[in-house]
This record gives C-alpha cells, sequence and structure tokens, in this order.
C-alpha cells in the first residue's frame, strides 16, 4: 500500500507502536478519513532529546507522512513543575533561563524529523498559557474536575507515594489535562500521544475535554521500551544517546545500533526505521553472523534519520574500517590531535585513554588493562605504565580500542 492507501493507525500497530488507545475504532476510522492534530509533549529538562524520546518522534513522523498536523509541545510552563510519572524522586528545579534555552535547542532539533514550514507541524510552549494562570481561578474552573481519589489510583502518583509525591508534582497531571483542553479549544486538537507512562494524564485530558466542551478527544500510548539487557531505550553504561551531534557524535549514535541486543534488532527495525515490514520480516529473521548485515541496516538507517546520510555513510564506512569490514575510511571515529613531539616522549596509556573518554577515570583505565581490554594498532597492553610513542604512528594516526567495541583515534600533527 502507498502512504496515500495505508490508514497510519494501522501501520503504528503493527510496527508495534500502540500500547494503550482510547476508541480505538473510532480513533482509526478518523485518522483514514480526515486531517487530525494531534500532539506529544516534550518538557525542555536538558539542551537535547535522547534516543529514548525517538518513539515518539517517529510516530509523529508516520503521522505527518499520511497528511496529519503534529503538535509538539514544549513544556516551559510544566518544566516548572515537573512530571513525576516514572521518576522515583523529585526532578531538579530548573530556572527559567535555562529552560527557555532548552526549548529553543530542541525545538531546532525538532526540525530535523517534523516538517514545520507553512504549519504542517507546530510548535508550541505551553509556558504560554500557563505561567500566567490565576491559581484561585485555575482551581475553581479546572480543578472541580478532578478526583483525588482518582487521581491517587493512577500508577504515576501511586509508586511516587512510597518515596515521597511534592504537592508541586501533584499538580502536574492538571496542568497536562489543561494542555489538551487548550490545544482542542485553539487548534483542534483530538488526539494526544505519549509514552505508556502519560496514560493517566492523557486519560485525564480527554475526560476535561469531555465534561467542559461535551466533545471527544482520543489517546493513544506507546510502550516503554525496555531493551532485552535491562537498560531503558536510548541509555549506556556510560550515559545517554543524545540526539545532538554535539553530545553524542554520529559514530557513537552509529555504534549503538550496532551494538543493541540480538534479541531487540527487530523489533528497533520495526520502530526506528521506514522500512516496509516485509523487509524488517526478513531482516530481522537473520541469526548469527548474518544477524550483523540487519543490525548494519538498522545502525544506517537510524543514523541517517537523525544526521542525515552523510554522516550515516561516514558512520558505517568507520565501522567499517575499524572491525575489519573492508572500508578504510576511518574519518567518523571519534579523534583528537595529539602533537608528535609529545609521542616522542611517550605518554602513559592509561593517561592516554583517560584523555580520550575511553575510560572515565585513571583507575578505570589501569583496571582495563589489567583485564586485557586496552589496545593500540589492534596489539594488546598488558602493563599500566605501558608508554605510547612515535613508532606507533601509521601514517598519521594511532587507533586506540578499549574492549571489542571502543575505538579512538589519534591524529598525530607537528613533525
Amino acid at each position: 500500500m502507498t502512504v496515500e492507501q495505508a490508514n497510519v493507525y494501522d501501520i503504528l500497530k503493527e510496527r508495534g507502536f500502540i500500547q494503550q488507545v482510547i476508541e480505538e475504532d473510532e480513533i482509526r476510522e478518523i485518522l483514514g478519513t480526515r486531517r487530525v492534530t494531534f500532539y506529544i509533549g516534550f518538557d525542555p529538562t536538558a539542551e537535547s532529546l535522547h534516543a529514548g524520546s525517538l518513539m515518539p518522534i517517529m510516530a509523529m513522523m508516520h503521522l505527518q507522512r499520511h497528511g496529519h498536523q503534529p503538535i509538539a509541545i514544549l513544556g516551559g510552563g510544566t518544566a516548572m513543575v515537573g512530571d513525576p510519572s516514572g521518576k522515583t524522586e523529585m526532578r531538579k528545579m530548573l530556572l527559567k533561563d535555562t529552560i527557555e534555552s532548552n526549548h529553543q535547542a530542541i525545538r531546532k532539533q525538532l526540525s530535523r524529523y517534523l516538517n514545520f514550514d507553512e504549519g504542517q507541524a507546530l510548535s508550541i510552549n505551553n509556558a504560554d498559557w500557563l505561567l500566567d494562570l490565576n491559581y484561585i481561578d485555575f482551581l475553581r474552573e479546572i480543578g472541580c474536575h478532578f478526583s483525588v481519589n482518582r487521581m491517587l489510583a493512577a500508577e504515576s502518583y501511586r509508586i511516587r507515594l512510597e518515596s515521597g509525591l511534592s504537592f508541586l508534582e501533584f499538580n502536574y497531571q492538571l496542568l497536562q489535562a489543561y494542555d489538551f483542553l487548550v490545544l482542542y479549544r485553539s487548534h483542534q486538537c483530538i488526539l494526544q500521544m505519549g509514552g505508556d507512562d502519560q496514560w493517566g494524564n492523557i486519560v485525564a485530558g480527554v475526560d476535561l475535554i469531555r465534561r467542559m466542551e461535551s466533545s471527544k478527544a482520543y489517546g493513544i500510548t506507546f510502550p516503554l521500551l525496555v531493551m532485552s539487557n535491562g537498560q531503558k531505550m536510548g541509555k549506556t553504561a556510560s550515559g545517554a544517546i543524545w540526539l545532538d551531534s554535539e553530545k553524542t557524535l554520529p559514530y557513537d549514535f552509529y555504534q549503538y545500533w550496532i551494538n543493541v541486543d540480538d534479541r531487540d534488532v527487530r523489533k528497533l527495525l520495526a520502530y526506528f526505521t521506514f522500512l516496509p515490514m516485509s523487509e524488517v520480516d526478513r531482516l530481522g529473521s537473520l541469526e548469527g553472523s548474518d544477524l550483523r548485515e540487519a543490525k548494519e541496516v538498522l545502525a544506517y538507517e537510524a543514523t541517517k534519520i537523525t544526521h542525515g546520510e552523510d554522516e550515516a555513510v561516514k558512520a558505517r564506512d568507520a565501522s567499517r574500517a575499524a572491525f575489519g569490514a573492508g572500508s578504510d575510511d576511518v574519518s567518523a571515529i571519534p579523534s583528537m590531535e595529539v602533537s608528535r613531539s609529545e609521542l616522542r616522549a611517550g605518554i602513559n596509556v592509561v593517561d592516554l585513554f583517560s584523555r580520550a573518554g575511553l575510560v572515565k577515570s585513571k583507575s578505570e583505565g589501569r583496571r582495563l588493562v589489567v583485564q586485557g581490554g586496552c589496545y593500540v594498532n589492534d596489539e594488546r597492553v598488558d602493563e599500566i605504565d605501558y608508554l605510547v610513542s612515535d613508532g606507533h604512528v601509521s601514517g598519521s594516526q594511532v587507533m586506540l580500542r578499549a574492549g571489542k567495541k571502543k575505538f579512538f583515534r589519534l591524529e598525530v600533527v607537528g613533525e
């Protein structure tokens, strides 16, 4: 089926995006018969989104490709409160200037995925209506529609009651529901989407629209993606995988997908590429050494969507070169310059690996050497006082490796 013929709800369901839905038959019919304005919220609590945000972003891209209008709510207002959903403790409070700076950065980031030209997608800051609210008027107009008993029954609140839920955070559901009402009134937005931890907040917004506007609205949640190794999507032992190329290099972004657990490959191909499901099924059925092909396709397609085709090609070529798979282009591998004169004097391998960011500390670097995971130009280093010198230079570079998968390139400058 072409984009025009297919019902986007069926596509999302086939690819695994649908976890819970309000009025499934109705919203499926609506999405197949007319243009729908929908929204997803992103609280600007950091200057970049991370790979865990790709699930909602990909869903927005699918819907826009089928003619629907996305609204990205960048929650400059709700970020002042902090969403307790999925959190075991209260979020760190951010300054207004920090939130605004984060908002601008994320708005620019989302433009890589969504087409904002001529209103095809909208980016709106809920600070525009939340920061000037009169608290008493808000409680009388909006708060009267909320049952505390029902709110406390929501999983996000129930979990937090055990560790402590601040009154500030308790207001979050009212604010998010009010967002939906404002968007319904101003943009005829009838659908809210989000992670499954947002289900209670989405239901609250749908109910508020029903009570105050006597109208129907809808909600869809996505699965909360936990990898087979137990880690959350977009998290690694060394930290988050950011969508900002300055915080996570395109090569490192590519390597994240190359290194995912074999058991996750098929579902990640369905979520994070636009490949036909027939190709997803073919690649997902590969086993053993053939699975490398599927991981390379996943890494290439995911990197292309986030960083563009040129960066995806460079990352793929560098990865193939690093792992001896038929390419000589290592330019995308993370690197730093080091002077030839410094190498002539010799640089301690532990100090060098620490400077390169291959280990978090010198003590971790010493453990890496002792455990046999430290390599210079593919030669294992077994002594913590080993010196890397100009004799290691090949051409104008030295290749460092930590373990089996982390590469770093020294670019040697000077005479």
